[in-house]
Formats: C-alpha cells, sequence, structure tokens
C-alpha cells in the first residue's frame, strides 16, 4: 500500500494501523507542491521511518503544478468568487496524480489517505485515483473509522511511537500559490481571523514600489531582478508583499459535497500577480479577448477547485488561455503599504492606448466629427426603431 503522508496525527495513525491491524506493507509518500522546506520533508521522513513504513518517498512536483496549473490561473486571473485564488485547493489534484503514479509504479494494490468525510479533498483524492487507478483499492481510516484524537494518540503509544501532537490552535495548510488557515472564527459566519492567526506578520510600514515584468502572461522580473525559474519569481514576490501583510482574506464558498465553507488565507503573490497581470491585459487585449478570456478563466477556476481537472475541456480551455497571452507583455508598477496596495500603471510595447488614432478625452486623429456624427445615427438605429414603435402604441418604457 500507499500512503499519502504528511506526517500529522492522522497519517501517523494509519501507517501503524493499516501495518499492524490489516497487514499492509506501508510504503509512505509525500507530494510537495512548493509548500514544505527542506527541514520540514527531512523531519516528514524520519517520522515515517520511526513509525516503521517500509519506505518512504517524497515527491518533487513544485515545477509541474506550476508548468500546468499556476501559469493558467494567472493566464485567467482566477479568483474563486472574486476572491480566493484556489490556493492550496489546487494543489490537492496534481498531489493525488503523483501519489497514484507512484503507486502504480511500484506495484501496490492498495492507497490511502487521511482525508475526512467533511471537506473536499476526500473527492478530489479519490475522484483522482478512481480514474487514473481504478484497479487499486483506496482506503481511508479516518474517513471511514469513528475515531477520536484521544484514541490515535493512544493507539500510537500502545504500539510503541509517542510524539507530540498538541492540536494547534489554527490549522495551517501552506502551499506555493497561497497558505490557508482554518480555526474556530473560520466555522462561524460573523467572525474574522484575528492577527495572530496569520503565519506572516506586518513587519514593514514604510511603501514600497514592487515592479513586476511579464513576458507572454508569466512572471519573468522582480524589481529589474530576472529569474528564468517561474517558482522563484513567485517565491520572490510572496516573500516581499508578505511582509506588508498583503493578500489576507476570508473565503466563503460552496464545497464540492453541497454545504457552504469558510477559510481564511494570506495569498500576496497570488493576489498581486493576479491584479498587476489584469491590468496589464487591460492595455494589451481588446475588450472581446477580456471579456471571453474572463468567462472561460471563471470556468477553469471552478473546474479546478471542484476535481474536474482530468476533464478534457480543460485542454481546450488552456489552448485559448495560452494563445490569448501572445501580447501580454511589459512591466506592471505597484505601491505596496500595510495589508494594501495600489495599481500605478504599466509600460508595454503592446499597450493599446499608444495609437496614432486618437487620444482619449482630448483628440481624434482618424476620424472627423462628420464621421462621428454619422457613427452615432447609425449605432443608435435600433433604439430609435424600438422606441419610435413605442410611441406609436402610447407606451413608455421609462416610467
Amino acid at each position: 500500500m500507499v500512503l499519502a503522508f504528511s506526517g500529522g496525527l492522522d497519517t501517523s495513525f494509519a501507517v501503524k494501523y493499516l501495518s499492524e491491524d490489516l497487514g499492509y506493507e506501508v510504503h509512505t509518500a509525500i507530494a510537495n507542491t512548493g509548500g514544505f522546506s527542506e527541514e520540514e520533508l527531512k523531519n516528514i521522513e524520519e517520522r515515517s521511518q520511526q513509525l516503521g513504513a517500509a519506505s518512504h518517498a517524497t515527491l518533487d512536483i513544485t515545477q509541474d503544478y506550476y508548468n500546468n496549473s499556476i501559469r493558467y490561473m494567472i493566464a485567467g486571473n482566477v479568483l474563486r468568487n472574486g476572491t480566493y485564488p484556489i490556493s492550496v485547493s489546487s494543489e490537492r489534484i496534481f498531489q493525488a496524480i503523483a501519489t497514484i503514479e507512484y503507486a502504480k509504479n511500484i506495484g501496490a494494490d492498495a492507497i490511502a489517505h487521511g482525508s475526512t468525510g467533511a471537506g473536499n479533498d476526500q473527492v478530489r483524492f479519490d475522484s483522482t485515483f478512481q480514474i487514473l487507478a481504478p484497479d487499486i483499492e483506496i482506503i481511508t481510516p479516518t474517513r471511514d473509522m469513528t475515531l477520536t484524537r484521544d484514541y490515535e494518540i493512544e493507539y500510537l503509544k500502545k504500539h510503541g511511537f509517542v510524539a507530540d501532537f498538541k492540536k494547534l490552535e489554527y490549522s495551517i495548510n501552506k502551499g506555493l500559490w497561497g497558505t490557508s488557515i482554518g480555526g474556530k472564527e473560520t466555522l462561524k459566519s460573523n467572525q474574522t481571523l484575528p492577527e495572530e492567526a496569520y503565519p506572516s506578520q506586518v513587519t514593514k510600514e514604510e511603501p514600497e514600489i514592487l515592479k513586476i515584468e511579464f513576458k507572454k502572461g508569466e512572471v519573468t522580473a522582480v524589481n529589474g531582478k530576472h529569474f528564468d525559474n517561474k517558482v522563484d519569481a513567485i517565491r520572490e514576490i510572496e516573500k516581499i508583499g508578505s511582509a506588508f501583510g498583503i493578500g489576507r482574506d476570508m473565503h466563503i464558498g460552496d464545497t464540492i459535497i453541497g454545504i457552504k465553507g469558510r477559510v481564511g488565507f494570506e495569498a500576496a503573490a497570488p493576489i498581486l500577480i493576479i491584479a498587476a497581470h489584469k491590468m496589464l491585459e487591460k492595455h494589451t487585449l481588446t475588450k472581446w479577448q477580456q471579456y471571453w478570456k474572463e468567462q472561460v478563466g471563471n470556468w477553469y477556476g471552478m473546474f479546478l477547485h471542484e476535481s474536474q481537472y482530468l476533464e478534457p475541456v480543460m485542454r481546450d480551455i488552456e489552448c485559448m488561455l495560452e494563445n490569448s497571452q501572445r501580447n501580454v507583455t511589459g512591466t506592471v508598477e505597484i505601491i505596496l503599504r500595510p495589508q494594501s496596495f495600489t495599481l500605478v500603471g504599466v509600460d508595454s510595447p503592446f499597450d493599446l492606448m499608444k495609437t496614432d488614432f486618437g487620444e482619449y478625452g482630448e483628440i481624434n486623429k482618424a476620424w472627423t466629427a462628420d464621421d462621428v456624427k454619422g457613427f452615432t445615427k447609425i449605432f443608435s438605429m435600433p433604439m430609435r426603431i424600438y422606441t419610435n414603435n413605442q410611441k406609436k402604441n402610447g407606451k413608455n418604457d421609462l416610467k
């Protein structure tokens, strides 16, 4: 069996239970999408060994996550419900894909994960496993058994494993594209997270200029420093923005299983990148490019959130999003302040404001006054016809 292993209480219990009670040869695996440090990954591997796992694998899929998801979320300016950059939730599908592929490669008969029965992740993991490896059995002790935290701790003690499983007041899930935060306030509709709940605290008070350079919709430089690896560019923006406490908010939305859910998050890099990217697009795309891209971007985000990444239409949407970025090149300047920012402007060779045809509200160079008079007469013709018809029949829509 392969167990998706985080090193927490539920998956630690699962190693012992699956091996000693159910008799499986348990191989643990963690799919890292950029949320774990080297030290954290080392500690997780050591815990797996202490629990008696047959082997442990660290699957580094950060670059795949960027290539196959993040760059399309940037291109689509994806913010679920206009707020949430689908931070940790977008990682799950790629963690599930990596874990099931690893299970297939080592010839596993079964696969397990630690999701509960009350959230979205169970659907993301189960559906991915079922699609990619229908013959591999899925076992979920946390979801299927009626367990308490104390029971799991006592079980581990009886089986010779003792560790500090102190329950933290807030549940933190950190990832490359943001950090989710759950706690007692997120379970209520009328409360928000306190300052201390956020992992990143405000350390800068004086305003700063941030310049993000894009090439074909992807971040290539930050404050003049060029990055060959886009993942490193994201981390640089996160480091700068999080010092101002930028990107904090509360997401309220519909879960896959139908109930409403709330989660706090901090995502300085995603919020700054998407805001800058969207502004650059306003200057470099036509109005119909922007309109249709917004439609498919919303669908892409919704499908990604709701475990539909493997639906073939997602590849079609990605083609449209990628093609739309051919002229989204330039630099965006932003002023950063504590917990806020201001978009200043853009500099782009594809800026559609840089035209020889005229300057908005100032001067027209490519048409005459008579041209506009004729255009306006034809433009208003459908409404003139309708209004005239209404008058003939004694009606007035304005009353």
